[in-house]
């Protein structure tokens, strides 16, 4: 962690040269709100200062550390009230600024600059500082008394990686609460680089890292240690990850899996019970302050920290595990019928394709849910913040009861083209666009080009995403890629057909001109459904896939395993564990399904999900079996770039169509 995140601490901890109460204040509930300065050792004998609050009473007080942050502080407020002492350190972020707290955001480099061999980050220094309050707060000279062993640090977002970091290099810290702390914090950077839009070890600001970091976009298996280190550092202390379903800065898939690895040393310990994921619904924030941490949240935070120090009445069982993404792939099989297991070999491609996917149910309960998207749920998944002037968004529905948007800009008279926008692993954002918009989004883009986009979450993403924690409960013989590509069909329909409704007025749309536009897993989508379906004038595929039957490079990419188990979405591919061969198709298949159609494919080289030199013979197989069509219909571009979809990625697409007029 030390190496690749956060770089190096000093090697001595200086001695406190000595420590003063600045101010002093009385409140009407006989607390005290006290200011110390705090002068440390060291050549130039830096001082920082901190705040230190204390219930009445002569103590000694569980201790709760955070950064003065005004959202933060109403942790600070209710702990008081509960009997804690609260120290607020000086761990603002050098991009805020709190007014009654001057210097709290850049004390940090004055420190910093008196250690010229250690080579930490803002954060790790600010992380450190929280522990040199501790170091006065548990001395002789401290005016409050402090129970050891009752010390609890918390924070918010960046200041949650930063209560992380202190957690794990202070054991004197007994619970770490972090509300959304993102990568690396609960968030493995490679679960959430680009394909996920979350957080790549690019997006980082200024010094919170070190910089060798971001060369590690796009191969962030490369990385020798993850997020789920900083769970190995602080077990067996209790430590909370407060989350959202639809945390823009932290993908619930990425939370679970880090957490499941961290509890693994958990367990190790004897010590699971101190490790909990706790969901919330909404965002990564829930409005203003005081909103912005909300006090049922605040109060949930305070009882786990209760529980983990051995106060209140919280028990065990008001915590318990709930995971999203578990899905067992052994319990799905055992409820199969054998005689799904198999496929004749000589069957047509489709119908192996069909089987690939799963049965689909008669029929479908309808979801209880608004008509359209509403205007909160918009405003959740921020669908108009990097709308250009002139594009428009008009919620519609189509399908068995899938809710979208139609995007497009006024004022074109002829008939529009349109794009189905099918998104990547985005689990907590669905069709929306997080970290590395370039300009806009794609669907905004698109608008601005002439398209109108008609994007929407597919199934177990965005505002779908616990459809797709019961799916197998529900649907135990389909798959969540055969509902995903259900659903781009029926995008088809409304776009080809009219199939739908819209809530207010759309422009034409040009049926002839309806194209798939997907990237990672949407590109999957993409493939799949343009394999099934004849209305369409093109599919694109940026990334996504790797030869299914080529199985020499699964470690690295993570094979078969990620479409099977880990990601759930096609389960039956899973009889075919070690016998990659006897599947009973591949993806050049599928792909001359989607022939004579146009279709643009581009898998860049250095896609750490892909096998490129297995996508080389795919793409000669599906020239050599069907040449005529892939000359006139197939473009291939393997450029020497990563797995992302940015601006010029969304071009490629643009000059692809224009080409095809």
């Amino acid at each position: 962690m030390v190496e690749h995140f956060i770089g190096s601490y000093p090697e001595q901890t200086p001695a406190i040269l000595s420590a003063e109460v600045t101010a002093s204040k009385t409140h009407e509930d006989g607390s005290v709100r006290r200011r110390i300065r705090v002068v440390l050792d060291t050549p130039r004998r830096v001082a920082f200062e901190m705040a230190l609050w204390a219930p009445s009473g002569a103590g000694p007080f569980p201790l709760l550390l955070t950064a003065p942050r005004f959202y933060q502080r109403y942790w600070a407020e209710d702990a008081l009230e509960r009997g804690y002492a609260v120290c607020l350190f000086p761990g603002v972020d050098s991009h805020h600024r709190e007014a009654d707290y001057t210097g709290y955001d850049s004390v940090w480099q004055m420190v910093r600059r008196e250690f010229p061999d250690a080579t930490w980050t803002e954060i790790s220094t600010k992380a450190w500082l929280a522990s040199r309050c501790i170091d006065y707060l548990l001395g002789d000279s401290s005016v409050v008394k402090i129970s050891p062993g009752q010390i609890t640090i918390i924070g918010f977002s960046r200041y949650g990686k930063q209560a992380m970091i202190a957690g794990a290099f202070d054991n004197r810290i007994t619970c770490v609460v972090a509300r959304s702390p993102g990568s690396p914090g609960s968030s493995p950077y490679r679960l959430t680089s680009r394909n996920t839009y979350a957080e790549a070890p690019s997006d980082f600001p200024s010094e919170w890292f070190l910089p060798s970091l971001r060369n590690f976009t796009g191969r962030e298996n490369d990385l020798p240690i993850d997020a789920h280190g900083w769970y190995a550092l602080i077990a067996p202390r209790a430590c909370l990850i407060h989350t959202a379903h639809n945390d823009g800065s932290e993908p619930t898939f990425a939370v679970e899996k880090g957490y499941i690895e961290g509890r693994s040393v958990y367990r190790l310990l004897g010590a699971e019970q101190n490790l909990r994921i706790d969901y919330r619904p909404g965002g990564h924030s829930t409005g203003p302050p005081p909103e912005q941490v909300g006090r049922e949240d605040r109060q949930r935070n305070l009882d786990w920290i209760d529980l983990s120090l051995g106060r209140g009445l919280t028990k065990r069982s008001d915590f318990p595990e709930e995971l999203i993404h578990d899905f067992d792939w052994q319990a799905w099989d055992a409820n199969q019928k054998p005689g799904d297991k198999t496929i004749d070999a000589g069957a047509p491609v489709r119908q192996r394709i069909l089987w690939s996917l799963g049965q689909a149910p008669e029929s479908l309960a309808k979801p209880e849910q608004p008509e359209f998207l509403t205007s909160a749920e918009s405003a959740l998944m921020t669908h108009d913040r990097w709308t250009p002037k002139g594009v428009r968004r008009v919620p519609i529905r189509f399908g068995q009861g899938v809710r979208g948007n139609l995007f497009f800009k006024e004022g074109q008279a002829e008939k529009m083209p349109v794009v189905i926008w099918l998104h990547p692993l985005s689990y907590h954002s669905g069709y929306n666009e997080g970290y590395g918009v370039q300009g806009t989004t794609v669907y905004h883009r698109m608008a601005e080009n002439g398209f109108a986009v008609i994007a929407y979450d597919q199934c177990g993403f965005g505002l779908r995403l616990q459809e797709g924690s019961v799916f197998y409960e529900r649907h135990p013989r389909w798959s969540r890629l055969g509902r995903m590509v259900m659903d781009a069909r029926d995008a088809v329909s409304f776009a080809v057909e009219g199939k739908g409704a819209t809530s207010g007025a759309i422009p034409e749309l040009d049926e002839d001109r309806v194209f798939l536009l997907g990237y990672s897993t949407g590109a999957l989508t993409a493939m799949y459904a343009g394999a099934l379906d004849d209305r369409l004038a093109g599919v694109a595929c940026f990334s996504g896939w790797t030869p299914l039957r080529d199985a020499t490079k699964a470690t690295a990419t993570g094979g078969n395993r990620r479409l099977w188990e880990l990601h759930a979405l096609q389960p039956r591919l899973g009889w075919f564990d070690g016998r990659e061969g006897d599947i009973p198709f591949d993806y050049h298949d599928v792909l001359g399904q989607v022939l004579p159609n146009p279709c643009l494919i581009v898998t860049p080289k250095r896609d750490r999900f892909a096998d490129h030199s297995a996508i080389t013979e795919a793409i000669k197989q599906l020239r050599l079996a069907k040449p005529k069509q892939a000359e006139a219909a197939l473009i291939w571009q393997s450029p020497d770039d990563t797995n992302r979809f940015q601006a010029d990625q969304h071009q490629q697409f643009i000059n692809w169509t224009k080409s095809l007029r």
